[in-house]
């Protein structure tokens, strides 16, 4: 389960080339579980923005672990397949991913990221929300945007290190806009492992 990334995404350089605005915004390069994180999703205009959004969604109702969800696998589920529609999706740029390697004690993170360097984002989706959100120590009252992405099967680069899953990546414009458009019936197809060519370990 991926629960650290990084998305130091205006080191890419390529926010108007490929989202049409300058600066994505100045949140903190890594992000955890009830953080906010750069989110992307289309306005009613058809164009592209960013978002700061809080990570987690909330869970089903009646589940038996009320944290908020950060990886959504389980996309046959009734509660999800509400969540899977184009104006509930979204982009979650990234710029590496962290997975714990068990192997050793203590267990350490392990590093994933695209080979080439080009843009890269989870398939993400989001929603509104009130209630307290935040840290402990620091709940934060009101209503939220939340998010969470998309998990499937781990391709040979993950596997060793997280053979339970890895999140659903999306690289380059295309993709990205065919993830936020296309039918539901399409979403399985979307939700497949990156080639391993795609991805490297980097530690």
């Amino acid at each position: 389960m991926c629960n650290h990334y990084r998305a130091d995404v205006k080191k890419l350089g390529l926010e108007i080339e490929v989202y049409g605005y300058e600066e994505i915004n100045d949140l903190p390069r890594d992000i955890y579980p009830d953080r906010l994180g750069p989110v992307i999703v289309r306005r009613d205009d058809g164009a592209l923005a960013w978002q700061p959004m809080r990570w987690g969604f909330p869970p089903p109702p009646n589940a038996p672990n009320p944290r908020p969800v950060t990886n959504i696998r389980n996309l046959a589920s009734p509660y999800w397949r509400t969540w899977l529609k184009p104006e509930a999706r979204c982009l979650v740029p990234f710029t590496a991913f962290a997975e714990y390697d068990t192997s050793t004690k203590p267990a350490v993170e392990k590093w994933f990221e695209v080979t080439d360097g080009r843009p890269a984002a989870f398939a993400g989706i989001w929603r509104r929300w009130t209630g307290a959100r935040g840290t402990k120590a620091n709940p934060i009252e009101g209503e939220h945007q939340l998010y969470g992405f998309l998990t499937c099967e781990p391709n040979g680069i993950v596997a060793p290190i997280h053979p339970k899953a890895m999140p659903v990546i999306l690289i380059g414009a295309e993709a990205q806009r065919a993830w936020l458009d296309a039918p539901a019936s399409a979403v399985p197809t979307i939700a497949q492992p990156l080639p391993d060519a795609d991805l490297a370990v980097t530690d």
